[in-house]
């Protein structure tokens, strides 16, 4: 995957005003989220809400022989009904660097229009590395 930011060079300032340090992450997150990834392996998470901002379903991916996950069209099936009003998703970065690449992007973008077109909203894309997380929505990017 290619990163957003070449190695070595820093973040640009959305990028920089996305990460949330560890000690920094709301209890959803730090509690419920982060002790789901594993380190070796890159997984995706789904979290569906209600319109009362409660957790209906929280859908778990498994990244493929590429590292890379896919959302597939039975994976959106088995989150979405007509009671999901948002949606957050999450994933980690085994190599520990929190930027998005130019794939997170295109797929945050993609999943945030495939769902507007269904009224749903995307909350957030936050991707997580031991020191924390970045968050799209922070970062302005969504």
């Amino acid at each position: 995957m290619a990163l957003f930011e070449p190695v070595g060079e820093v973040p640009s300032p959305s990028a920089a005003a996305g990460f949330v340090p560890c000690q920094l992450e709301d209890d959803f997150a730090q509690l419920l989220l982060r002790p789901l990834f594993d380190n070796e392996r890159e997984t995706l998470l789904l979290a569906a809400f209600d319109p009362f901002e409660r957790l209906v379903r929280l859908k778990h991916v498994e990244g493929d022989m590429t590292g890379r996950c896919v959302i597939t069209p039975h994976c959106w099936r088995a989150l979405l009904d007509s009671s999901i009003a948002a949606v957050l998703m999450a994933h980690n970065h085994p190599s520990d660097m929190p930027w998005p690449s130019d794939a997170d992007i295109a797929a945050t973008h993609d999943a945030a229009f495939f769902l507007r077109t269904a009224g749903i909203d995307l909350v957030d894309h936050l991707i997580f590395v031991a020191g924390g997380h970045f968050s799209f929505r922070t970062a302005e990017m969504l």
